[in-house]
């Protein structure tokens, strides 16, 4: 298999929040890898979430997301723009 990424991505477990809706909408993940470029996050359902969405991280940081592929409760984003 080929890699994809644009940059390497280093194992993480820190939590996160998941929002879209325009902030109405929310839900907590699990950020497993993360890298420059994109993370995999956990969620307890992936398939219900929009495409784009705001990812907020404990440590203050947020990005403005883009699903590139998701199973039953993960996903892989690529980040567009840290805000």
């Amino acid at each position: 298999m080929t890699e994809k990424r644009v940059s390497p991505r280093t194992r993480a477990l820190k939590s996160g929040r998941i929002t879209f809706n325009h902030g109405s909408s929310s839900i907590d993940c699990t950020i497993r890898n993360l890298s420059a470029s994109g993370a995999k996050l956990l969620v307890e359902n992936a398939l219900g979430l929009p495409d784009e969405f705001l990812l907020m991280c404990a440590d203050d940081k947020n990005y403005k997301c883009t699903v590139r592929w998701r199973k039953l409760n993960e996903m892989g984003v690529s980040f567009d723009a840290a805000t």
